[in-house]
């Protein structure tokens, strides 16, 4: 991946081969002559597209861990182990590969990225224990780091506001598509544990061809294998502002590791109820999240964060107040306002910040704000699962974690009230 000779036969005019690489990447879109190229708009449903299927095959097992522990007779903290370990490797990659696609290029590293998500869905097909399920969520995971600062980047490249709102709107679609589309497919068709796998894989080979048709959006630069070495700097002008959002990150990405992690397993705590109820509770929390990112796709930063900082307490006192009154509607209510929470409350850090960064940055900045929310999303999560099997059990454990990341929040809403200055919506 850092072979820079590659990535001038691959991207044609933009660098020509015997011509040292610019140290100044630049915006480019343009076809290369004699090959068919994907037109700038569909290029950027195609790498929406990717985005979600990273998104839906990261959430494809949670409906399945039920049967895989049942099969495999493992603990609850196995459980939480193996649904941490992806945000893990995701971390890992975003260190190493996230400022990759800077150097050579988006395509390149997008190709690679979705070739080894496609291996890590073969793994997944033959699992047959705890061991190899832990294999197919690190190579996933390091899969989707790769892919993350990559993918998001080249959206912004094409169209900078259209691809803030696909940046912001692609991991709910993604995560709520998944998880009830692999629900679905264990209630009604025959392989529950293989076939969500095979229909996820056929979708990433199809992204694969398009892919290899997309054109190029920026120009590479030197220095490919120097951004190997984990970097977490960030361009001065955009320190401050990603100071204002990292509360807000890591709370809103800890509710989604909420109700990724634990959410199926209280609806059936709750009520006696199929599979594909319980594979609705990402599905809700999804789709309010991006209809929360859509009807506020025109308003100001500091706006949407706010609504989504406030959504989110809400949520989670509703979510709280429900468990103990073991109310299944009140549950799915605290679920889509916790959807609101998480839609504007990454929606408005990233528009917080994005506008600031410049072509050749935002692979990088795209990773440091991932970086948080991949931390925000697994370190709870693991804590939660020893806490269930170790200390009170789910419901004490649910009641714990509500209260934890609603002082999350408050915590964020302090640092944006207290900024005076927030970049423009």
């Amino acid at each position: 991946m850092a072979n820079a000779g590659y990535a001038a036969l691959a991207l044609g005019p933009a660098v020509r081969p015997g011509r040292p690489l610019s140290t100044q990447p630049r915006s480019t879109d343009m076809p290369i002559a004699g090959q068919a190229r994907l037109s700038p708009r569909v290029s950027l449903v195609l790498l929406a597209s990717i985005l979600v299927s990273f998104l839906a095959a990261s959430a494809a097992p949670t409906p399945l861990y039920g049967l895989y522990q049942e099969r495999w007779h493992f603990s609850p903290v196995t459980t939480t182990v193996v649904f941490a370990v992806y945000a893990l490797a995701v971390l890992a990659s975003l260190l190493v590969f996230g400022r990759l696609s800077d150097h050579l290029g988006r395509r390149p590293v997008l190709a690679v990225a979705v070739a080894v998500q496609m291996l890590a869905l073969v793994v997944f097909v033959f699992a047959n224990g705890v061991p190899t399920l832990l294999v197919a969520r690190l190579v996933q995971g390091l899969a989707a780091g790769a892919a993350t600062g990559a993918v998001g980047a080249a959206m912004l490249d094409i169209d900078r506001a259209r691809g803030t709102l696909a940046n912001s709107i692609a991991p709910g679609i993604g995560t709520g598509s998944g998880a009830l589309l692999s629900a679905l497919l264990i209630r009604f068709l025959p392989a529950p544990t293989r076939l969500v796998y095979v229909v996820l894989l056929v979708i990433l080979l199809i992204q694969l061809v398009g892919v290899a048709l997309m054109p190029e959006t920026v120009t590479p630069m030197a220095g490919a294998r120097r951004s190997l070495r984990p970097d977490v700097t960030l361009p001065r002008n955009v320190r401050q502002p990603v100071l204002v959002v990292v509360p807000v990150l890591f709370a809103v990405w800890a509710l989604a590791g909420f109700f990724g992690a634990l959410g199926p397993a209280l609806v059936r705590s709750l009520m006696n109820t199929s599979i594909v109820i319980a594979g609705l509770v990402l599905f809700v929390f999804a789709v309010f999240g991006s209809v929360a990112v859509v009807v506020q796709r025109n308003t100001a930063a500091r706006t949407v964060i706010l609504t989504g900082i406030v959504a989110l307490i809400l949520g989670m006192l509703v979510t709280l107040l429900s468990i103990m009154a073991q109310s299944v509607p009140g549950f799915f209510v605290g679920l889509a306002l916790g959807g609101v929470g998480f839609g504007s409350g990454f929606q408005g850090s990233l528009k917080t910040v994005m506008p600031l960064v410049e072509a050749h940055q935002r692979a990088s900045v795209l990773s440091v704000l991932y970086i948080v929310c991949y931390v925000g999303f697994g370190l709870p999560t693991v804590i939660a699962g020893f806490l269930v099997v170790y200390a009170g059990g789910l419901p004490q454990t649910a009641d714990e974690y509500s209260v934890a990341v609603i002082l999350l929040a408050l915590v964020a809403l302090l640092g944006v009230r207290r900024t005076a200055r927030m970049s423009p919506g």
